[in-house]
């Protein structure tokens, strides 16, 4: 059986994914997968990506995975990172396309004019190292609060039920950046880039038993 699989539905290199996984859970069988059935029987699923959301809605239809992720998301431990965080909601106004619906809300964009306090303007996509200020939840667990994770993004989820949003970052308004639900956790930016806070959430998600 295998303990962590890791979806590929052909978008972005999942290398690092894997092999920041391998890191945290050396004994654990690992995959990188397109394939439905072997995301069925993972033990536990991740789904990463990067690009565009209509090119990533595609390409996982095409690969007939849309099925297989919504269950996943389900019924084991699951972990969507990045894009793999927003394809989870309902709508993205990014090519103004549908996504998975597994969770309710909007995918919508930073303005294009944004600045900081000091009037300086910010850049779009919002890229680079920003502070996570999160909620209770087990998946936290030693990551101290307003740690630094890393972040590539020009869209960020926009949950209609409050009680999903796990935490929040400053860009240069609060937007959400962590969501959970039962067994399902998702996050806008990087573990696998973010060093030791993002090695500790993967080892978190390694060992998280949700009830």
């Amino acid at each position: 059986m295998v303990d962590i699989a890791v979806v590929d539905y052909g978008m972005g290199n999942l290398r690092s994914v894997h092999n920041a996984l391998s890191a945290v859970a050396p004994q654990a069988s690992i995959v990188v997968t397109s394939d439905p059935a072997v995301v069925a029987q993972a033990g536990r699923v991740v789904f990463p990506g990067q690009g565009a959301m209509p090119d990533c809605m595609r390409e996982l239809d095409a690969r007939n995975l849309r099925q297989a992720v919504l269950n996943a998301a389900q019924n084991k431990p699951f972990l969507g990172i990045c894009i793999g965080l927003q394809m989870l909601f309902e709508h993205s106004t990014e090519g103004n396309v549908s996504c998975l619906g597994a969770l309710p809300g909007e995918v919508v964009r930073f303005a294009h004019e944004l600045h900081d306090a000091q009037g300086n303007r910010l850049k779009v996509p919002h890229m680079g190292w920003n502070q996570v200020h999160h909620a209770e939840h087990a998946m936290w667990q030693g990551i101290a609060q307003d740690e630094r994770f890393y972040f590539v993004h020009s869209y960020y989820v926009q949950p209609k039920d409050a009680s999903l949003i796990q935490a929040e970052s400053l860009y240069p308004a609060p937007f959400v950046c962590a969501v959970a639900r039962d067994n399902l956790f998702a996050v806008q930016f990087h573990p696998e880039k973010s060093h030791t806070a993002g090695l500790q959430l993967l080892k978190n998600f390694v060992s998280w038993n949700p009830v």
